[in-house]
């Protein structure tokens, strides 16, 4: 099942791929948010793509927890 988000952006777009990395890892929203210490708003933001401003540090959090990438979660194509 595919859960990743293509934003389209002037030049390019964005793949926002938490959601699909959630669902793979078989974790859900409230224990990410619960175990990261991150508010509901910013991972849905992250899943969606619903977003202007990407915090680096909650992305670390994420990564950390997750084992993964930054570009695991979200993904810039030209």
């Amino acid at each position: 099942m595919n859960k990743v988000k293509k934003i389209k952006v002037d030049n390019g777009y964005y793949l926002f791929k938490l959601e699909q990395l959630l669902y793979d890892k078989n974790i859900s929203i409230n224990k990410l948010m619960r175990d990261t210490n991150t508010d509901y708003k910013v991972i849905k933001r992250l899943m969606t793509g619903d977003i202007l401003r990407i915090d680096i540090l909650v992305l670390a959090r994420i990564c950390n927890y997750l084992k993964c990438d930054i570009t695991d979660i979200v993904e810039y194509k030209r």
